[in-house]
């Protein structure tokens, strides 16, 4: 168990690292987008203000969708799971905490599927609380 537990601490710093790096970069880009919009005065509902919008959901599935595949990744090296396919499948259910169940999952690394899904929560909520706050600035001044 001592095993499962430091492998899974070190995946959640790992993943809250990539995350928190992500969510700067995106900031960034929208903060340079809000800057031009104003130097510009273009609207945030314009075109070039939902292709940032668009940027910054693709950026946010790109963050998700790594975070997803580095535990898949951690799956395969374990032997956790037999095949890319279910490990990637398996890890996504899991991290968004669909978790439909974990049969074909090795019970000696079940632990860190479990931390899996409440390290996707709160990614997934960081990400959503992000993005609440993009959603803000689109509305008309």
């Amino acid at each position: 168990m001592a095993t499962q537990l430091i492998i899974s601490t070190l995946m959640v710093l790992l993943s809250v690292a990539i995350h928190g790096g992500g969510l700067m970069l995106l900031g960034r880009i929208l903060r340079l987008e809000q800057h031009e919009e104003a130097q510009t005065h273009v609207s945030p509902v314009s075109l070039q203000g939902m292709a940032a919008t668009f940027v910054v959901v693709l950026g946010l599935f790109a963050l998700h969708g790594l975070e997803i595949w580095l535990y898949a990744g951690l799956y395969l090296l374990l032997g956790a799971l037999p095949d890319l396919q279910t490990a990637v499948y398996f890890s996504t259910i899991t991290y968004s905490t669909i978790g439909y169940d974990d049969q074909g999952m090795a019970k000696a690394w079940a632990l860190i599927a479990a931390i899996e899904g409440i390290n996707g929560i709160l990614l997934l909520g960081w990400s959503t609380a992000f993005f609440v706050s993009l959603a803000g600035r689109l509305r008309p001044h």
